[in-house]
């Protein structure tokens, strides 16, 4: 049974974590995965972030433009994104609990450091079908691994040079689909 604090803390972390994913558009489990994880192993913190995560972005995915046309051309990443994270889920929960601890702050800081970088790229389309199921087994393996799903996929749709709306709703189903297949693999292991 969770104490009145720890109940407090976690509320506290989604309400800090909702506000960022409310202004910016993502970072619901960056944020949350970060803070929980100072007190509690971090399978524990993601199946946490199961349902927020699941809902917050289902809603993202479905209010965009351009569902059906983003499936089409991201399927390939969003089947490596399943393998992936399916495939790594077992470095979460399994006795390498601290590798994944060291994981997440690998990935935490690596994304902060490209985002404070402004570091980018563009991806040319020509190289689309090479790139995408690679960042999506590699977005998955970090996944699996850390419960953060950020790092290699949103750099890279990015760098793709989406539109505004069409980027969201890109985060939306990458994002979607890492929930789900995190899902599957905590349920896995």
């Amino acid at each position: 049974m969770l104490s009145a604090g720890v109940i407090a803390w976690i509320g506290a972390v989604f309400l800090a974590a909702g506000f960022v994913k409310g202004v910016v558009g993502m970072g619901l489990p960056t944020v949350a995965m970060g803070l929980l994880a100072v007190t509690m192993p971090p399978a524990q913190a993601a199946a946490l972030l199961l349902i927020p995560s699941l809902v917050t972005n289902l809603w993202q995915l479905l209010t965009g433009p351009s569902f059906g046309g983003l499936c089409k051309r991201l399927w390939t990443m969003m089947a490596g994104v399943v393998l992936g994270t399916v495939t790594g889920a077992g470095l979460l929960t399994g006795a390498h609990t601290g590798v994944a601890s060291a994981g997440l702050g690998v990935a935490l800081v690596l994304y902060a450091i490209l985002g404070l970088a402004k570091a980018g790229f563009t991806t040319p389309a020509r190289h689309e079908a090479l790139m995408s199921p690679l960042v999506g087994m590699a977005t998955g393996m970090v996944t699996g691994a850390t419960g953060v799903f950020v790092i290699p996929a949103v750099p890279y749709l990015q760098s793709l040079r989406l539109e505004k709306e069409d980027l969201i709703q890109a985060l939306g189903l990458s994002f979607t689909v890492s929930t789900t297949a995190l899902a599957i693999g905590l349920f896995r292991t």
